[in-house]
């Protein structure tokens, strides 16, 4: 997610919080598609830098909420990690806000409004030398779940510990930018980083070029800070050490999470967090069409339930959408998310199949089994229409022929004498799923491939994708961007430098003049000069096929009628959870 330290563009739908949402209902609409927000047509909102008083807490009261109770959550799967330094997927992002904190994070206010602000930190950063170095001073009075003060050797050792072996997942900014950091190994051999400086209880970053949206960056889950006295290595991924205003109660892998009250949370030093409930409980082992129905019968507990991940069941999009009274508990957002399959370019090395691939895609019949126009709009290019530096174009004919064109993926694969190529893909394990796999089985066939699928278990998909050494030749995943922008697209996901265990570059692509092209926008101080550069990658890439886009997401997450303070947090692009609260 990179643009520009004064500015952060994200996408809003029709709008930020449920409140204003159902204002846009009508139990008169007999589809669900009608009166949806367009991706396309999307507006960006400006998330600031904020100031110092904008990073001092407490955080700004939910109107109308009250403190006490406790909230559920009705979800698919467990996290695949909770330690921050391997957190880069969204639901983790998502789950682990109310229990650790940043340098950096994003402030959200009752109207769905989001300002990039210091959350440990007395503001959002000090840059010297055009973005080379970042100094960050911590606010006093912070302590960890049980009492004792964060410390700046805690702050030294989150941050050091990034480069150690046993980390390979989550970001690779810090690690990339940090100098030294090319050889550095961590902090576990006794060694220290030099260009990590401590200077009573300001922290400054000595980086290898200049950045810019440094601050931004900090504010990612994969820096959120790390106890050094209670650092268990691989073993922190099962149970992390809390900072924010709850911890970790109860978590039966697998089955649920449950977090209770940090009692030594001052909320004076927090900005961004409400702590309304006594507790959360994340249920997980819900397929969608089981929690939609759950919340729609609105019984009990589940008055209290929201989801992280699930969204309305495709299956019950329809009955969900065109009811006014259930449609008052869904939140619907615009996402900055790109769906796509990857292509693994280490076995399917021939333009012209991957170029077959693309056209033999379902994309209409895929867009119908995930609940239609409602929840997804049909992408042709990675970047989103709602990240900087988006250019429309459409390499391969799916605006004329949306359902796919297997005369001419046929076509392709006879000049490559491939007919018959087979292909592996893998997929994640949920009913929806299936359906889709089956519809593009049947159309990759169809084209004259020969299709083998695999389902994967969703929470160690994308670690068994993201191994360099998988044996899958295509594969379901999505990218949104880190901070929007065309660096935070391109460079982790399509650079030949993020090839690797634990990476985000799934398809391998590794060209040459891709990388070249990467690192000279990278480079550009004009932003609309780099914006354009971008769009030109994105076509660049997409002309040597190595991904399918799917779709840009439409989110609809459903909830009890209990749940108040549903708001979306732009910044983390999810459901703000330390903004709910329980409904007497």
């Amino acid at each position: 997610m990179s643009f520009s330290r004064r500015n952060f563009l994200v996408a809003t739908g029709v709008a930020a919080a449920s409140t204003t949402v159902l204002s846009a209902c009508s139990s008169s609409d007999n589809s669900a598609d009608k009166n949806v927000p367009s991706v396309s047509k999307a507006k960006t909102v400006n998330i600031p830098v904020g100031t110092k008083a904008d990073s001092t807490g407490p955080a700004p009261e939910v109107p109308g909420a009250v403190k006490g109770g406790t909230l559920y959550s009705l979800d698919q799967f467990d996290m695949d990690h909770m330690d921050p330094a391997q957190i880069y997927v969204q639901t983790e992002m998502a789950i682990t806000r109310p229990i650790l904190r940043g340098l950096t994070g994003y402030k959200v206010d009752a109207k769905g409004g989001c300002t990039l602000v210091g959350d440990v930190a007395t503001d959002a950063g000090t840059m010297k030398d055009g973005g080379k170095t970042w100094s960050f001073t911590i606010k006093d009075g912070i302590k960890w779940e049980d009492g004792s003060d964060l410390s700046m050797d805690d702050v030294r050792h989150t941050y050091e510990r990034l480069f150690a072996s046993f980390v390979t997942e989550g970001p690779r900014y810090v690690q990339q930018w940090m100098v030294g950091g090319d050889k550095y190994k961590g902090p576990y051999d006794g060694k220290k980083l030099d260009s990590l400086e401590i200077s009573g209880n300001t922290v400054t970053f000595h980086l290898t070029e200049a950045r810019t949206d440094f601050n931004y960056t900090l504010a990612e889950a994969g820096y959120d800070l790390v106890n050094k006295k209670h650092d268990t290595k691989e073993k922190y991924d099962k149970r992390p050490f809390a900072l924010g205003p709850y911890k970790i109660g109860d978590r039966q892998i697998g089955k649920s999470l449950t977090y209770v009250r940090n009692e030594h949370w001052d909320p004076k030093t927090d900005s961004i967090r409400n702590a309304y409930p006594d507790k959360f409980v994340f249920q997980f082992g819900f397929q969608p069409v089981a929690s939609t129905d759950r919340f729609i019968a609105d019984r009990g507990n589940d008055q209290y339930a929201m989801t992280i991940f699930n969204e309305v069941a495709a299956e019950r999009m329809a009955q969900v959408m065109t009811n006014a009274t259930l449609k008052k508990r869904v939140l619907t957002q615009v996402d900055t998310v790109t769906y796509y399959w990857p292509i693994n370019m280490t076995r399917i090395k021939d333009l012209k199949v991957r170029q077959a691939i693309n056209y033999a895609w379902p994309h209409q019949q895929l867009q119908t089994i995930r609940g239609g126009a409602a929840s997804t709009e049909i992408a042709t290019t990675i970047l989103s229409p709602v990240t900087p530096g988006y250019q429309k174009f459409d390499l391969y004919g799916t605006d004329k022929k949306p359902g796919g064109d297997p005369v001419k993926a046929k076509a392709l694969l006879k000049e490559a004498g491939k007919l018959g190529q087979k292909l592996v893909i893998a997929y994640q394990q949920s009913d929806n799923a299936v359906k889709q796999a089956v519809a593009i089985k049947n159309a990759l066939e169809a084209a004259g491939f020969q299709v083998v699928n695999k389902q994967i278990d969703k929470t160690t998909f994308y670690t068994q994708i993201g191994k360099v050494d998988n044996t899958f030749d295509l594969f379901a995943a999505g990218w949104s961007p880190d901070w929007p922008g065309g660096y935070s697209v391109f460079y982790p996901c399509w650079d030949g430098k993020n090839i690797g265990d634990g990476r985000s570059n799934y398809a391998q692509l590794n060209d040459p003049s891709v990388n070249k092209a990467i690192d000279a926008a990278a480079a550009m101080s004009d932003v609309e000069q780099a914006n354009k550069a971008w769009g030109a990658i994105d076509r660049q890439i997409m002309e040597l096929a190595p991904v399918v886009p799917d779709y840009h997401s439409i989110r609809n997450w459903m909830h009890g009628s209990k749940v108040g303070g549903v708001m979306f947090d732009a910044g983390n692009t999810s459901i703000a959870l330390c903004k709910l609260y329980a409904m007497k």
